[in-house]
């Protein structure tokens, strides 16, 4: 069972066809599975949003040079990230902490049956 970490899903993650399931987990729980490991799914633009969750709450995920091409076998799951209000990055490379404190963070979890 792998674990993957990322901010959207795609058709593509999934090798033919699977049940999924998904349900919201508290930044408390997501913190939890990612210490446990994972794999990021995360690329280099995203920077700036991975930074946020180390201050806000105690995350670290890791950014690869290259993401990995994920797809989910049965067993597999992955965290998804959704961040509403956050401005697009376009002349800076880092957020405000008064950006960050209004944002709304959602976690889910996917799991592939």
């Amino acid at each position: 069972m792998t674990t993957f970490f990322g901010f959207a899903m795609s058709d593509t993650m999934f090798a033919g066809d699977c049940e999924i399931s998904r349900r919201q987990i508290t930044a408390d729980e997501a913190r939890e599975l990612i210490a446990e490991g994972i794999t990021s799914c995360c690329n280099p633009s995203h920077a700036a949003t991975i930074a946020t969750l180390g201050p806000r709450f105690g995350i670290t995920v890791p950014i690869p040079e290259t993401p990995p091409r994920v797809v989910l076998a049965p067993g597999d799951r992955i965290i998804v990230m959704s961040v509403r209000g956050l401005p697009r990055m376009t002349d800076r490379h880092e957020y405000t902490a008064e950006e960050v404190a209004s944002a709304t963070f959602v976690f889910s979890i996917y799991t592939v049956r």
